[in-house]
């Protein structure tokens, strides 16, 4: 391996901010020195001065090839992993699926086939778990032994990945005794529906409908019932994509309460809005995910979470699908559309700007983005910090640096970008993943398989 020296730079960890020189060996980091201090001898010397060096992002949520719909998203696990290596992220935990009447393990097995030496960048799983049974139940002991030590359970989507509150309650009972952590999407799927066929008989179709009848009452009353029924458990619970003020409410209560429960929103409810699924003709659709985008004023109690530690995590939910046979699929009927959004490659930039507005401070930007989900899924200190021993996943960002978000520059594997035309100050220059270089001076470098699987340790929030 190379020994690699990173001088004259800004570190930046979710703890400190310190000019240090960073000395990389054996895909680790060795050690932080003054600059200028040490005479570390070299073969690659990487100029940081000006610079921010900060830790691989930690993408805690991605979909890389998702069959939803009739269809997959568009993202392998190829060009997503190196999509989200342009963007500064160099960990990414993606969700396995269990299908129906299938053993977890047929699910898990699958999600392997498809990234083993494929990635550009390391990566885990999640178990997305949709029929809870005994046997399941008896799987997800040996999972978490195993290192996939978090299930996901949804209360949207009945007929497909949907679990009533008795399996959902039996697999929280499980996940308490096993040291697992629950995340749980969380919209009455049941009452959506309802609704969804109402608008559909009225002839509303077209794909702002989509954020009209899966109601912010609805997001929050799942997170409410969610939360009791943990209580009940006795478990601990993460609740993914949080975009209604009225649901970080429900949070901030259960954890004013002094409750395990935790909370991930995305970059998508930080900067976009119904306002996107109203453009007109189809473009609409570009916007359709699920939880759905919200009217802006939900936007500042997100911000407010997240700087008060009610909402812990910014993860993407990267689900990708193409405007183009995609999302046309929903073309009068909105609730045929793929839901999901691209952002693996936006998300470290998008929060960067955050910082720069006054949003964030610099270290809150990197708690949320690296530290925080490296320890809510049991990867810190081996990722989310720059420290002696944990790995060199290192990103050079210019905060200088000025761009235009668009699809005709990004790397991901989608025919347009939620964000076309934002200009954003910050960029990623270079990124090292465990010591190695992925992006040169912006130029990828990387290749595929160097990306390594890499099991977890229970949340570290809990012990």
């Amino acid at each position: 391996m190379t020994r690699t020296v990173v001088r004259g730079g800004l570190v930046v960890t979710a703890a400190e901010e310190v000019h240090a020189d960073v000395l990389v060996e054996n895909g680790r980091v060795e050690a932080l020195a003054t600059p200028g201090s040490q005479q570390w001898a070299a073969e690659r010397v990487i100029d940081a001065t000006g610079k921010y060096v900060v830790p691989g992002g930690v993408d805690a949520h991605t979909h890389m090839e998702f069959p939803f719909g009739g269809t997959a998203s568009c993202d392998t696990f190829e060009t997503g992993t190196k999509a989200a290596a342009w963007g500064g992220t160099t960990t990414i935990i993606d969700f396995a699926v269990q299908s129906k009447g299938a053993a977890l393990r047929e699910g898990l097995d699958a999600w392997h086939a498809k990234a083993d030496g494929r990635c550009a960048i390391d990566y885990a799983f999640h178990m997305i778990v949709s029929d809870v049974n005994e046997s399941t139940l008896k799987e997800m002991d040996g999972l978490v032994g195993e290192g996939v030590t978090s299930f996901k359970l949804f209360m949207a989507y009945p007929g497909v990945f949907y679990s009533d509150d008795g399996q959902i309650l039996r697999a929280m009972q499980r996940a308490g005794d096993n040291g697992g952590l629950i995340m749980m999407h969380a919209e009455n799927g049941i009452a959506i529906d309802v609704l969804v066929q109402q608008a559909l008989e009225r002839g509303q179709a077209d794909p702002r409908y989509h954020g009209e009848v899966r109601k912010a009452l609805l997001e929050a009353e799942a997170t409410h019932r969610a939360i009791k029924l943990a209580q009940v458990a006795g478990a601990p619970l993460y609740v993914v994509h949080v975009s209604a003020r009225e649901a970080v409410a429900e949070l901030t209560r259960a954890r004013n309460e002094g409750l395990p429960v935790f909370g991930e929103t995305c970059p998508q409810y930080l900067f976009l809005s119904t306002d996107n699924l109203a453009e007109p003709g189809f473009e609409g659709a570009k916007y359709v995910c699920s939880t759905p985008l919200r009217p802006k004023e939900h936007q500042a109690a997100l911000w407010h979470g997240l700087r008060a530690n009610d909402l812990q995590v910014v993860s993407t939910d990267h689900c990708p699908f193409c405007f183009s046979g995609q999302k046309e699929l929903g073309r009068g009927d909105f609730s045929k559309i793929p839901n999901g959004m691209p952002g693996v490659e936006n998300r470290m930039d998008l929060l960067h700007q955050a910082v720069v507005d006054g949003h964030l401070t610099r270290r809150r930007w990197i708690e949320i983005a690296c530290a925080t989900p490296a320890r809510m899924f049991g990867l810190y200190p081996k990722k989310g910090t720059i420290a002696p021993g944990s790995d060199a996943d290192l990103v050079i960002y210019d905060p200088h640096a000025e761009q235009t978000v668009s699809a005709a520059t990004h790397h991901m594997n989608v025919d347009y970008s939620a964000y076309e035309g934002r200009r954003l100050t910050g960029r990623v220059e270079t990124v090292l993943s465990r010591g190695e270089p992925v992006i040169t001076a912006r130029e990828f470098t990387g290749r595929d398989g160097h990306g390594a699987y890499t099991p977890r340790g229970t949340c570290q929030y809990l012990n």
